[in-house]
């Protein structure tokens, strides 16, 4: 025979009415046992002088009117408690089923679905909030997933294009290789193998699978490293790169390459954004939280509604501008990766367009615990 399948109502029914069942048939045997026999030894003390036959018959009529109240007692008591067990687990199941329900939809890619609070106590009401968040968490992921296929398909198209007509007029004999031809396909080959490593980069970082080689490190070298390597660019465009590093600051356990990394993109964005004459400052410093590296520019700023996006993958503040600077839109994202690994956090603050950006990473000392 097939098993009969029962929801969540209906086992909850269930499981009350044998709770039920089993008070009702506890109740009538304890009655039946402990009542007579309370009943005749109150009869035989209280009247003594009583014939055995009237004796007789009081104790059977209280046994038949003990049974009949106890009876009609349990046969209302079990229908009043069925019908409250039949409202309970109707009025538990209806929230799950609306749970449930909600989750197929999500499961079916409608994010905007969300559930009520079913006012069943606080532990409903934190599971409907969690389900809530998560799905605008999800329709916030299926938003940034949807803008980074586009902005990479639209990265691609540019260097793709660009090889394509060359390769087309080379094969029709309207282009003669030479060494601008070169230095052009050079430039947007590099420019795809750059984008393919910021996105493995980016991937890697985020799934929690860098291989990173921590090591007692002096704040100074990390970002006298990065500063040199940067100077000559600065340089060429006209702005001014310097350092102010408070004394006596404590080492931090960082991967020395994967942070190079991290300041090294924080000052091509710096100077992506700083226009000829403006000046970047690197300052370092203690912190709560251990210490504090800061990367200032004098630079284009930023809208607040942008900065809690600023390290979103492929986010941009404004695409036409920052397709122009030749970022790949992918810097920011590797730069909170890597941190969050090391576990320190990176912010950012503007006053707005026009009033430059500041680019704040915390890191733990090198004797704090993560």
């Amino acid at each position: 025979m097939p098993r009969l399948k029962l929801g969540l109502a209906g086992r909850l029914f269930a499981a009350q009415t044998l709770v039920v069942l089993a008070g009702s048939v506890t109740l009538g045997l304890v009655a039946a046992a402990v009542g007579p026999a309370i009943f005749h030894d109150h009869l035989r003390q209280s009247a003594s002088h009583v014939d055995a036959d009237t004796a007789r018959h009081v104790e059977e009529a209280y046994a038949s009117a003990s049974a009949i109240s106890l009876t009609v007692a349990l046969i209302a008591a079990l229908t009043a408690a069925l019908a409250v067990s039949a409202y309970v687990a109707r009025r538990v199941a209806h929230p799950v089923g609306q749970l449930a329900d909600a989750a197929a939809d999500i499961a079916d890619g409608r994010y905007d679905i969300r559930v009520a609070a079913p006012g069943l106590g606080a532990d409903f009401t934190t599971v409907a909030a969690a389900f809530n968040a998560m799905a605008g968490r999800l329709a916030e992921v299926e938003a940034t997933r949807r803008r980074l296929l586009g902005d990479l398909g639209h990265e691609l198209r540019t260097p793709v294009a660009t090889i394509e007509a060359y390769v087309d007029a080379a094969e029709d004999g309207v282009l003669v290789p030479d060494e601008d031809t070169w230095t052009v396909l050079r430039a947007q080959t590099g420019r795809l193998r750059r984008l393919a490593e910021d996105i493995a980069a980016v991937s890697r970082a985020e799934e929690h699978q860098l291989d990173l080689h921590p090591r007692r490190v002096a704040v100074a070298d990390l970002v006298g490293a990065a500063v040199s390597a940067a100077h000559p660019r600065y340089t060429d465009k006209g702005v001014t790169l310097s350092t102010d590093l408070a004394a006596d600051m404590p080492e931090v356990r960082a991967d020395v390459e994967r942070m190079g990394q991290v300041f090294g993109n924080l000052l091509d964005n710096a100077l992506r954004h700083t226009p000829a004459g403006g000046s970047v400052t690197v300052t370092a410093g203690r912190d709560r939280a251990g210490v504090r590296i800061t990367v200032t520019d004098t630079g284009e700023g930023v809208a607040a509604e942008h900065l809690p996006h600023l390290f979103e993958r492929f986010y941009r503040v404004d695409a036409a501008r920052d397709r122009s600077h030749g970022g790949s839109g992918i810097g920011l994202a590797i730069v909170r990766a890597i941190v969050t690994e090391h576990g320190g956090r990176v912010t950012a603050r503007s006053d707005g367009p026009g009033e430059g950006t500041a680019f704040m990473v915390i890191l733990p000392t090198a004797g704090a615990r993560r």
